[in-house]
């Protein structure tokens, strides 16, 4: 660009009835019609629509005033777009092309003007300008109905969008489940509740695929990190448990709290990669010196914050049992409701009691539907057991009906005693078939 062009270009003004010897006339399909008063050297440098509309070449240059006049065809919702692209025409040639902009949408729309007339150095400016700031949601949707037809000018764009690595996807995981993992009172505590949180997104499967297909290898690093926070929990309880730790056992309860908290947690991420089995079996191993710390407990506080916390693992636990998405022996099963039935018993007892007490508040930090689902829960294990543990349970839970009615096992009761009823004549009819089998 030479120095004569550059003065013209800072002397000259869009409007400029004066020195102007071109009208650009901007019109819409609904009417709208307007003249913008250019010159040519402007337009012809910044754009080779323009350049090419006022050259010999265009088919319409012999008809009078053609070349005088230049019509712009737009839509009503670019006409602005429009009008600012040409003012940008001759702003671009005196002023850095990255102080021009603030705002995506606008430089969003000035860009699909400036691809319709060819102007380079606007493209440019538009695409450096969206490719390097943060985008909105809303924009980010934008962005992606229009940048896809722009061709390849625009692409830098979408690098920001494009799928990721899945060996990149695969490491961001493993570190945060790493930092998911770890104890309570790290140096990045802060940061674990949203490493919890984008872990479980990674792996849910709602309108899109999930980021990330756990194979086996990657279900065995989860487990063994799980395993290494069970196994630190178990470490907690034993300090809890021993009397010569007597003088840290407050800190020691608080940690347990959010110990229990990354459990729960835990469990969510295990039952996505349907691997709770190891869990449950180990939370039943411990599950007589949890509650055991639980009973030793002083503070009033401790006890509802720990008991708290280990109702929302109870319920996760009970839950895989349930569906039967975790097998386990009669015997383990016999254990969990003995141990845990009469634990949630007492607990909904003391919530709701410090509840009416004027405690608003304890009684919210457990939902309703976890009481139901472990209602529902130890209905059912139940049920699956054999008929005499299920008399032993049942006569306990009647024995207790004075003191709380909850957990509500009428319905383990009435099945009980139905199946209970015709057990003989099943029985029999069995025996019967069997007997014409083998004579056959």
């Amino acid at each position: 660009m030479d120095d004569s062009s550059n003065k013209a270009g800072t002397r000259c003004q869009v409007g400029d009835r004066s020195t102007s010897d071109v009208v650009v006339r901007l019109r819409t399909k609904d009417g709208r019609d307007e003249w913008l008063y250019c010159h040519s050297h402007i337009l012809t440098q910044q754009s080779k629509y323009f350049a090419d509309r006022l050259s010999e070449k265009w088919p319409t240059c012999q008809i009078l005033d053609s070349r005088n006049c230049v019509e712009v065809f737009c839509l009503e919702s670019n006409f602005d777009h429009h009008v600012n692209l040409l003012r940008l025409l001759y702003v671009i040639m005196d002023i850095p092309a990255d102080d021009l902009w603030n705002d995506v949408r606008t430089v969003l729309g000035i860009l699909g003007v400036a691809f319709e007339l060819e102007c380079k150095n606007i493209i440019s400016a538009c695409v450096n300008y969206l490719e390097a700031v943060p985008w909105e949601e809303d924009e980010e949707e934008e962005i992606l109905k229009v940048i896809p037809h722009m061709g390849p000018e625009a692409k830098p764009i979408l690098a920001r969008l494009q799928p990721v690595n899945p060996f990149l996807v695969r490491q961001i995981f493993l570190s945060a489940l790493r930092l998911a993992t770890s104890s309570p009172f790290s140096n990045m505590h802060d940061l674990k509740p949203s490493a919890q949180e984008q872990i479980e997104y990674m792996l849910t499967d709602d309108d899109d695929a999930p980021l990330l297909m756990a194979d086996a290898e990657l279900k065995l690093e989860v487990n063994d990190c799980v395993k290494s926070l069970l196994k630190y929990f178990n470490n907690l309880i034993e300090i809890v448990l021993d009397p010569l730790h007597s003088d840290g056992k407050e800190r020691n309860m608080q940690v347990l709290v959010f110990c229990l908290t990354d459990l729960s947690w835990a469990c969510r991420i295990l039952k996505k990669l349907e691997t709770m089995k190891e869990f449950v079996s180990n939370w039943i191993d411990a599950s007589n010196k949890i509650v055991k710390m639980v009973e030793q407990a002083s503070v009033a506080s401790e006890v509802i914050d720990t008991r708290i916390g280990i109702i929302e693992v109870v319920a996760k636990v009970l839950e895989a049992i349930k569906h039967g998405s975790v097998i386990l022996p009669t015997p383990k099963r016999v254990h969990m409701v003995k141990v845990w039935l009469p634990f949630v018993r007492t607990t909904k007892s003391l919530i709701d009691s410090l509840a009416n007490n004027g405690v608003d508040d304890l009684k919210l930090k457990i939902d309703a539907d976890v009481w139901e689902l472990l209602e529902s829960a130890f209905v059912s294990v139940i049920l699956a057991l054999p008929s005499g543990e299920q008399a032993e349970i049942i006569t306990e839970w009647l024995q207790n009906q004075h003191v709380i009615r909850y957990p509500d096992l009428t319905e383990a009761f009435e099945v009980w005693c139905y199946r209970s009823k015709v057990a003989k004549r099943r029985l029999s009819l069995v025996g019967d078939n069997h007997g014409a089998a083998a004579t056959s």
